[in-house]
């Protein structure tokens, strides 16, 4: 059954989520800036696997307290389908992205993991043969010369299943309150949430999708047609309520299914703080997307202690 936070109705119904290899990079450099900077550039285009290579985000920023280095750093996610190419994809974005950036390095950002990908020991053969082995903080480490001075990129990074494609559609009476409220939910998520990233566009999607196409055979995906207000009053399947005009969508990946079901819920209380705001909703395609349905209440109920505050 339906619910209400406040004005805003929250329906009764669930994201569908789906299981993706992921792993965790600790990328630290010379101070915070530098290490945003190899971190942005190293998730970019990493929006969806639709058209990507790999979905891939920026969790958090990291305390020198607590990196291998001592010095300032963020956590990034990166995901894909299957390990094999997991692998190549994290190699890729590491050695174009984090390898290049100036004072930059990489650390595993999942040591308690088992399973491994041997990451640094591939890029290592950058050095072309003066590349050498050591150890920072217990952890093996690879020490590539480059022109600055030296790369340093630990031998291996975890490797998880993690779950990507958790969601809640924001529902607004105009452009500027459903960005407001989409804002908001991304601030709640980064200031509350944990080991969770939202990968698309300032963590926001303007362009939710379907799965497949109604006119066209070979797309794998096309825009979400009844979550789309100018179709409201064309299509016979539209989910637009009287008095919405925007509707904007927050995408969640996260290494575990607890943390992405509390991140949807850190979101549906940020976003239905703001006026304008009608209804929360989330995608999902009756079940044959991915085995993780995440509802909405249960998201509510799993953040119900923590006063949200952004």
């Amino acid at each position: 059954m339906s619910s209400k936070l406040g004005d805003v109705l929250i329906e009764d119904t669930f994201a569908e989520a789906f299981p993706m290899y992921a792993t965790r990079i600790l990328i630290t450099a010379i101070n915070a800036k530098w290490a945003l900077v190899a971190a942005r550039a190293a998730t970019g285009l990493g929006t969806s696997v639709i058209a990507c290579p790999g979905e891939a985000g920026i969790e958090k920023l990291i305390s020198s307290k607590l990196t291998p280095d001592q010095r300032p750093g963020a956590a990034i996610h990166i995901y894909h389908n299957d390990p094999a190419t997991l692998k190549f994809v994290t190699l890729t974005r590491i050695g174009q992205c984090v390898l290049t950036a100036a004072t930059a390095a990489a650390f595993n950002g999942l040591p308690k993991v088992k399973r491994k990908m041997y990451i640094g020991k591939s890029l290592a053969k950058f050095g072309d043969g003066f590349e050498r082995e050591d150890t920072i903080d217990g952890r093996k480490i690879w020490r590539i010369p480059v022109m600055e001075g030296e790369f340093i990129i630990e031998d291996s990074f975890g490797l998880v299943k993690g779950v990507a494609g958790g969601n809640i559609l924001i529902l607004a009476k105009s452009r500027d309150a459903g960005l407001t409220a989409a804002e908001k939910a991304v601030k709640a998520i980064r200031r509350y949430g944990r080991y969770v990233v939202t990968p698309f566009p300032g963590g926001i999607v303007r362009s939710g999708s379907k799965v497949g196409s109604l006119k066209y055979p070979k797309l794998r995906a096309t825009t979400n047609h009844p979550y789309c207000p100018v179709l409201k009053n064309i299509v016979k399947d539209t989910r637009i309520p009287e008095g919405v005009e925007s509707v904007y969508e927050i995408v969640i990946n996260g290494l575990r299914k607890e943390d992405v079901l509390m991140a949807m819920g850190l979101a549906i209380k940020a976003a239905a703080s703001v006026p304008g705001v009608v209804k929360i909703d989330a995608g999902n395609y009756g079940g044959r997307l991915g085995p993780y349905h995440l509802r909405l209440n249960e998201a509510l109920e799993s953040v119900k202690s923590i006063d949200v505050k952004v």
